[in-house]
Parts: C-alpha cells; sequence; structure tokens
C-alpha cells in the first residue's frame, strides 16, 4: 500500500524531524514554535534509543514554546512497545506548556508495518497534558485507550490495522466535549480488529460528541454494515465531513446509506477505496455532486479475489 505514511503536518505546522546523533548541529534548526517535532530513533540496530534522541531534543530546543510533537519510530517497535516513551513525555510535562498536539508511533512500513507496532497505554498522555488538542496513534497491538474525560481535544485519530474492541468501546464511553474530528481505522480480525457495529453504534448516536463534525469510520471489513447504519444515525445531520473509506463497501451499503437521511448538506463524503459498480457511483454523483457535495468514489487499489466459489475482498491497510 502507498500508505501509512509519514505524517507532513501537525496542528497546522509542518513536520520537521530532529536531526540524529551524527549530525553534530550541522543541520540549521527551525524556531521552536514553527514546526511540528518529529523525534525518532531507529526500528533495526538503532544508535541510540529515543528517549536518548529526547534528551537531546530537550536540550537543544526552547521546549516551553514547542506545540507540536511526533513520536517516530523507536528501538525495536516490532517487539517493545512506548512505555518509556509516554514516560519521558509525562517526565518532561512541565518543560512542555505550549503543546497542544502529541502523535504517537508516526512509522512506515520500512520501518515497521502498522500491524507490528507495539502500543501501550496511552491513557497517561490524555491524563497530564490537559491542554492538547489533538492527539492520534498508529497501531493497534496492545494498544490502550481507557475511557477518559479531555475538555480541551478536537481531534482524536487512531489508525490500525486491526483496532481493538474494547478500545472502541472505550472510546465511544469518553467525555469529549470539544471533539470535532474522530478518526478510527476500524481494520480486520486477522489483525485484532474484533469490533462489530454494535462497539461504533454509541459514535454514531452522537451523544457524547456534541459539537463532532467530521467523522471517519474506516478501513473496515464490515464498511456495509456501518454505511446502512449511517443511513439513520443521528450524528450524520451535523457533520460536515463523512468518511466510510479504505473498507469493504459494496453496492449493498452503499444504496442503504444513499436511500437513508439526506447527506446533501455534507462538504463532503468519502468512499475511496470501494468495490461499487458504476452505476452506483454514477447515483452518488447524481444525487450529490449537483448539492455541491465533494466526493471522492476512487477504487484506488482495492483488491478483489475469487476462489472456492467465492469473491474475497480486502480492507485498504491490514498487515
Amino acid at each position: 500500500m502507498s500508505y501509512p505514511r509519514h505524517l507532513t503536518e501537525s496542528y497546522g505546522l509542518p513536520v520537521f524531524t530532529f536531526p540524529g546523533p551524527d549530525d553534530e548541529g550541522r543541520t540549521p534548526l527551525p524556531a521552536a514554535d514553527a514546526v511540528a517535532w518529529r523525534i525518532a530513533s531507529d526500528s533495526y540496530e538503532a544508535e541510540e534509543s529515543w528517549t536518548e534522541a529526547f534528551t537531546r531534543f530537550t536540550a537543544a530546543v526552547d521546549t516551553s514554546r514547542v506545540r507540536a510533537i511526533v513520536v517516530g519510530a523507536w528501538e525495536e517497535a516490532y517487539e517493545t512497545g512506548p512505555a518509556d516513551i509516554i514516560e519521558a513525555l509525562v517526565g518532561a510535562r512541565a518543560e512542555l506548556p505550549a503543546l497542544r498536539a502529541l502523535f504517537l508511533g508516526d512509522m512506515v512500513s520500512e520501518e515497521c508495518e502498522i500491524s507490528w507496532i507495539n502500543q501501550g497505554d496511552v491513557g497517561p498522555l490524555l491524563e497530564n497534558f490537559p491542554e492538547l488538542e489533538e492527539f492520534g496513534v498508529r497501531g493497534g497491538s496492545e494498544l490502550a485507550v481507557p475511557p477518559f474525560t479531555h475538555r480541551r481535544l478536537r481531534s482524536l485519530t487512531v489508525e490500525t490495522g486491526g483496532l481493538p474492541a474494547r478500545v472502541v468501546r472505550n472510546i465511544a464511553a469518553s467525555d469529549l466535549p470539544a471533539l470535532t474530528h474522530l478518526d478510527l481505522w476500524l481494520g480486520t480480525d486477522e489483525y485484532g480488529g474484533d469490533s462489530t457495529l454494535t462497539d461504533v453504534e454509541p459514535i454514531m448516536a452522537g451523544d457524547r460528541l456534541p459539537v463532532l463534525r467530521h467523522l471517519a469510520l474506516r478501513n473496515s471489513e464490515y464498511q456495509d454494515e456501518i454505511a446502512t447504519a449511517m443511513a439513520s444515525a443521528p450524528v450524520v445531520a451535523r457533520l460536515e465531513t463523512l468518511d466510510l473509506s479504505m473498507g469493504v463497501l459494496t453496492d449493498q451499503g452503499a444504496a442503504a446509506l444513499l436511500g437513508g437521511q439526506p447527506l446533501t448538506h455534507l462538504k463532503k463524503l468519502d468512499l475511496h477505496h470501494n468495490y461499487l459498480s458504476d452505476p452506483m457511483k454514477q447515483r452518488f454523483k447524481d444525487v450529490l455532486e449537483g448539492a455541491g457535495v465533494t466526493l471522492d468514489l476512487d477504487r484506488d487499489d482495492a483488491e478483489e479475489d475469487e476462489w472456492d466459489g467465492e469473491v474475497h475482498r480486502f480492507i485498504a491497510v491490514g498487515e
């Protein structure tokens, strides 16, 4: 796949990778508040640990002005979780008063496949940084997100090839009064994505998400069920963008979505990586494009195979 990709922007700031230990000050550093700082080690044969890189970072940069941190690869991420990283960040919270955005696990496949990334309990980060406005994490293995209350968080992104049902349920049970953007990659049960429609239904009800404007429930094997439920989901009426992309969406779910409540108020409907017929795509265009809705109906490289008399379809990001 061409994604996941490295982040290029966070909190509206371009991502700048903090130089490695061999740079010896040759690369000029930008102003502390002008970029999102990507701090990384190497997954394989690392010369220094992530926490050692973070120590160099705090010595070289005015951390009181840092607004966004992107945690990249850490050593042996395919075997080791980020407990030390989380501890280091929490320990430095007094030195990071301006931090508003944090992303954990910005790795591409060459560093660690998404479903090989070992994660951990991110609750301490959400608890100890109450001023965060954006939080994201990549990788679902061993990921824990306890139910939490956060008054400032506006954007929550969880990118996985398999998102555990317990994490979906805990996010749905969290108190997030300022959240406008929620993006969940649900994944496949082959890599731990064992959620069902029941787990995401509280999100679609929207009771705990009073100001939600962008909802992505994507990369799912049960994308048809989600689309069908969205046809009458209360949260849809107040959304500006709805994203059901990257999953196994067929004409069945698409027809139910289009035949349900109006979608003409949306600014964008994203269904890319789909298994829709050309006539179904045309129906979406006929109904929504005239209303000014931006549509993404690209099939991309959605894969479909047939064996033993059955058609097998695949989500965009699994392993």
